[in-house]
């Protein structure tokens, strides 16, 4: 798929956050070497970091959404602009699946209280459980990780504005270890979440001798129980691999059909 859809014309791009620290934004202009390049060839028409600027009128060829969706305003900017672009990119963890915001989804109210007291300043609106960009709508590309890799960002462009015949990496992260030769962290009694995260990072935690944390979410092709039935084997514990999985996943389908399958 190609957003840009006339020939020779400036692809027109917005850059939104929601709920999130603005890392994934950041890490864009880390990108230094390519920066200038990448902004050479599309028309930045609003970029909520870098400017107060309001938002523009009319349709644009790619939006690009950090963050995840925690309040009924969030949402209806979501929904508004996916009506607005030609294609959506969900840009890090937050924004692919719901990301460290997600943690407060049990107990929300309680969550939000343990904070403000009992006066919930108006400026948070009216909350939702923090969820991913692509449970509201259709999400056309995603950039992963906490925080996302600039090379990634750079390439996933790349793709939605020019297109591409790359397949997009499904397996878990114990393939990359394998073909780095990294030595296996469970070993050492680590809860490394390499057995069920989506690989493409090059498994670079694992080889700077720091177990996964999952942040680039559960692969499609992940086993869970067949995960959670290795980790009750060794001295971790499927109740300590369910909890590390909760930092990035916890509003992932997947690990509520694994809770309701146990009851």
């Amino acid at each position: 798929m190609e957003c840009q859809t006339k020939r020779n014309a400036t692809p027109r791009v917005v850059v939104l956050g929601l709920a999130s620290c603005f890392g994934c934004q950041l890490q864009i202009t880390n990108a230094e070497s390519h920066l200038l390049e990448i902004l050479g060839q599309i028309d930045v028409q609003y970029w909520q970091m870098a400017s107060s600027a309001p938002e523009p009128e009319g349709d644009v060829d790619v939006v690009i959404i950090e963050g995840a969706v925690s309040t009924v305003e969030s949402r209806e900017i979501v929904e508004r602009w996916r009506k607005r672009a030609k294609c959506l990119i969900a840009m890090g963890a937050c924004a692919v699946c719901g990301g460290i915001p997600s943690i407060a989804a049990h107990h929300l109210d309680e969550r939000a209280k343990s904070v403000y007291g009992d006066a919930l300043p108006s400026a948070c609106g009216e909350m939702l459980v923090p969820q991913p960009v692509s449970s509201v709508v259709d999400v056309d590309f995603e950039v992963r990780a906490c925080p996302i890799d600039p090379a990634d960002f750079v390439a996933v462009m790349q793709h939605a504005i020019y297109g591409s015949n790359a397949t997009v990496q499904t397996g878990t992260l114990c393939g990359s270890c394998k073909r780095n030769e990294s030595g296996c962290l469970w070993r050492e009694g680590k809860v490394c979440l390499g057995l069920v995260t989506q690989e493409g990072c090059g498994a670079k935690c694992v080889q700077l001798g720091r177990e996964c944390n999952g942040c680039r979410g559960l692969s499609a092709n992940a086993n869970l129980s067949a995960a959670r039935a290795f980790a009750e084997s060794t001295s971790v514990g499927a109740a300590r691999f369910d909890e590390a999985l909760e930092l990035f996943n916890l509003v992932n389908p997947m690990l509520s059909s694994i809770s309701e399958g146990e009851e």
